[in-house]
């Protein structure tokens, strides 16, 4: 169960309009960022609310990523957990991470880290 789980808020996105909007958009950039993170995707399921945003998830051999959309806010929250059974997955996650952040272009970040398996230990919410 050891592993890192980042919780996190984009505010103010500058990125690519369709990744905010589009189901399809979404699930193929989270999908290129596990991947070339490398990390496993075993499963996805993404919807695409008329009118508005997206939401999605893609299931990893690692845990999990978690996507929403919201374009009327220009804002995307996320959840990514690696666990570490076989391996130290943090570099992956954060190389994950990264390439969200770089799709979405967004100009505040609110990121929180959770250190899973680890009682009582967690990292305080970080901004820029």
């Amino acid at each position: 169960m050891n592993g890192l789980h980042i919780l996190a808020e984009f505010h103010d996105c500058q990125g690519s309009r369709p990744l905010l909007l589009e189901a399809d958009a979404l699930a193929a950039l989270c999908r290129r960022a596990c991947v070339e993170a490398g990390l496993e995707v075993v499963a996805a399921a993404f919807h695409q609310f008329p009118g508005a945003g997206a939401t999605g998830a893609l299931v990893l051999a690692e845990s999990h990523l978690a996507v929403h959309t919201w374009p009327e806010l220009d804002a995307v929250t996320l959840d990514l957990y690696v666990c570490n059974h076989s391996r130290d997955n943090r570099a992956a996650a954060e190389a994950a991470f990264a390439a969200l952040k770089q799709a979405f272009l967004p100009q505040h970040v609110v990121r929180r880290d959770v250190m899973r398996g680890e009682t009582g230990v967690a990292a305080p919410a970080l901004t820029d």
